[in-house]
């Protein structure tokens, strides 16, 4: 059997959940089962952008449903994972019994692994470190922000280079690897360890940029990195650094979008009192409750800028709090 399996790109839980789903699999379907991998991206619109669908069977994981009756699998966890009504009535009617949505769990990963478990009598017990840290890193149930910025663990510099990496070939060898090696000997490979080199670096500039540029006001902190290529930077820099912020939003431009970030800093010692992802719905974004995004073409730049400070504007202002 040939699988395909796309997944969300430069993102620790998107690959992981594709590791975790071939794990599964192979257990319970065809231990010869002969997989490959394509990243997917949040693009304008809502686009998908290309997909080639030549495999026997098709997983979509960690993203957002598709209409096509060519995805046999899907598993998300955002609340934003129906691009229309149409889309959300098709996997209300599914009935294969292959198709899984649960907002409520903080990673994919681990959504996969307990439907792995209680739906099909999969254990994947040499995958718990992974599936654990799925589940601290998108659902940023660190410590503290210094944990989340710190470097050390090694799935912390997986993250890193998954979502620094411009490499599609190294992202989808992690992504293999992880199925087969625990996280410490694959962020030791010489590969991850010559690619993390300069991504570190990159993310110690980063932090230097968020300092300098970074304007919080009323406990929202604003970040404009138009001016600089620090795609895929940590977004727990902004809580480390303005620990007083509720809230972040940053407006950024990378090759292929203009993006806005938002986000509700954990350890901020005050409660969320608006639902990230129903705002950046309203943009043609989405996301979490707790963080979210909104993309646009990449000279859409000015746009980009004025729905960021939008945003700003609305997460300070407690007389429109949306409810969560």
């Amino acid at each position: 059997m040939r699988v395909k399996i796309f997944y969300h790109d430069h993102c620790f839980d998107g690959a992981c959940s594709a590791a975790v789903f071939a794990c599964f699999y192979r257990q319970a379907f065809d231990a010869q089962a002969e997989f490959s991998y394509a990243g997917l991206m949040h693009r304008p619109g809502g686009s998908f952008g290309e997909m080639q669908f030549d495999a026997d069977e098709h997983a979509i994981l960690d993203f957002k449903f598709h209409p096509s009756e060519k995805i046999t699998w899907w598993f998300d966890h955002h609340q934003s994972a129906f691009l229309t009504v149409v889309d959300e009535a098709l996997f209300r009617a599914d009935t294969s019994g292959r198709k899984f949505f649960d907002p409520g769990y903080k990673s994919c990963t681990k959504f996969i692994a307990d439907i792995a478990r209680d739906r099909f009598g999969v254990e994947l017990p040499e995958l718990a470190e992974l599936i654990h840290w799925a589940d601290i890193i998108d659902g940023a149930q660190y410590p503290d922000a210094e944990t989340a910025v710190n470097l050390s663990a090694p799935a912390m510099q997986l993250t890193l280079v998954l979502e620094g990496s411009k490499d599609h070939r190294l992202r989808q060898s992690i992504v293999r690897a992880l199925q087969v090696r625990s996280l410490a000997e694959v962020a030791a490979g010489p590969e991850i360890q010559a690619a993390f080199a300069p991504i570190q670096a990159r993310h110690e500039r980063a932090i230097e940029i968020f300092r300098q540029v970074g304007e919080c006001h009323d406990g929202v902190v604003f970040f404009d990195l138009t001016g600089y290529d620090i795609e895929g930077y940590n977004k727990f820099i902004a809580y480390w650094l303005y620990p007083q912020a509720r809230y972040s939003v940053s407006v950024s431009r990378g090759a292929h979008r203009s993006k806005v970030s938002v986000g509700y800093n954990p350890w901020s010692g005050r409660p969320r009192e608006h639902n990230i992802a129903s705002i950046c719905e309203r943009y043609g974004g989405g996301g979490h409750a707790v963080v979210g995004a909104v993309s646009l073409a990449p000279e859409a730049l000015e746009r980009a800028r004025v729905i960021a400070r939008e945003i700003a504007a609305e997460l300070r202002d407690v007389s429109t709090v949306e409810p969560a």
